[in-house]
């Protein structure tokens, strides 16, 4: 093929800058795909979670008030006095492979991975940390030297909320805003009625009372947002509110039985309602005896469901007069989530593969 190029663009030879006029064909690479999560402390020590909640409870995502002045609540009172409480607590949860957030969080992705590859599909599947380790930056540079020019980022959680799914994003984008050689973006913004997701947890209730017995109620407890934030256009309450519809038609007949709350107050301003402790509390007084609790918005277990619900929420509904508490597990390492959430990266892959 004759050389087209005019001759200001050619070099002699030798030059280190010369400019080839036939470079060689251009590997695309796997197509990576970024599982986010909310992240954990790296071990349950003072020193671990004080390290964590610092960089969790600084993210003005998270924490809606004028910084210079959260911030010194934060230094003086809460990082030197907080992470000391919180170790017993961690203790109480933590497995054998780490945090239960990062060990079935792992698992997922690992899964996720693994019947990709078997279809024999070129995708780079990693786990991230909004907070914490492994960090969004560092995986994202991984995925950047293994040649991902294409990047799925699929944040994990169902329910969109900016304090979750925003800043997992803001996250990927600051650090891709640092890369001269940008890699193409796509994003999960939400998948709380999706219909494997909604299987999966309809299945799990299931099978558990088939093996366990019926509750009279089924609490699904999702973790709770300020009231202000709803207010001001956040999406979230609605988003949970869609999943417990769409759960309840999957149950059918036992839909009766499903109530809806919310968890993990913070501050004193209005949270969303009703809340959780105070739901089963007042459900013993009023004679309810045996409840069943689920919390749908969490995709693994974590301090919020382990020690909260299963273990506080359980303490103040029995000490109330109730007689049968029974939390139900997140979808953790179930494999009808796993195979759900492989389909759901495939159908956010089109084009890609």
């Amino acid at each position: 093929m004759p050389n087209l190029l005019p001759s200001r663009y050619l070099a002699e030879p030798g030059d280190p800058h010369a400019f080839d006029p036939a470079p060689p064909p251009r590997d695309p690479g796997p197509v990576g795909v970024l599982l986010v999560n909310l992240g954990t402390p790296d071990e349950p020590t003072a020193p671990a979670i004080r390290r964590y909640l610092g960089e969790f409870l600084s993210d003005p995502r998270v924490i809606e008030i004028p910084q210079f002045l959260w911030q010194i609540i934060l230094r003086l009172f809460i990082l030197p006095l907080r992470p000391k409480k919180l170790v017993p607590r961690y203790q109480g949860i933590w497995l054998d492979g780490g945090s239960p957030l990062t060990v079935y969080s792992q698992v997922q992705a690992l899964g996720v991975q693994e019947r990709l590859s078997a279809e024999g599909l070129n995708v780079r599947v990693e786990l991230a940390m909004r907070y914490g380790n492994p960090s969004v930056a560092s995986v994202m540079d991984t995925l950047r030297q293994a040649g991902c020019e294409r990047i799925l980022v699929v944040p994990m959680y169902p329910q969109y909320a900016a304090s979750t799914t925003a800043t997992a994003v803001d996250c990927v984008t600051a650090r891709v805003a640092r890369l001269r050689n940008q890699p193409e973006l796509r994003f999960i913004k939400r998948y709380n009625t999706e219909p494997a997701y909604i299987d999966a947890l309809a299945r799990q209730v299931q099978a558990y009372w088939a093996e366990h017995g019926k509750p009279e109620r089924l609490l699904l407890s999702f973790h709770g947002l300020p009231r202000r934030t709803i207010d001001q256009g956040d999406p979230y309450h609605r988003d949970c509110m869609d999943t417990v519809v769409h759960l309840k038609q999957r149950l059918g007949e036992d839909a009766e039985r499903v109530y809806v709350s919310f968890q993990s107050r913070f501050g004193a301003e209005k949270w969303l309602e009703p809340y959780t402790e105070p739901t089963l509390k007042e459900w013993a007084r009023q004679g309810v005896k045996r409840v069943d609790v689920m919390c749908p918005g969490f995709l693994a277990d974590c301090l919020e469901t382990l020690e909260e619900i299963q273990e506080e929420c359980r303490e103040a509904f029995l000490e109330a007069g109730g007689e049968q508490f029974r939390y139900l597990p997140c979808l953790n390492d179930d494999p009808v989530w796993v195979d759900g959430l492989t389909g759901l990266v495939k159908r956010h892959l089109a084009g890609w593969l």
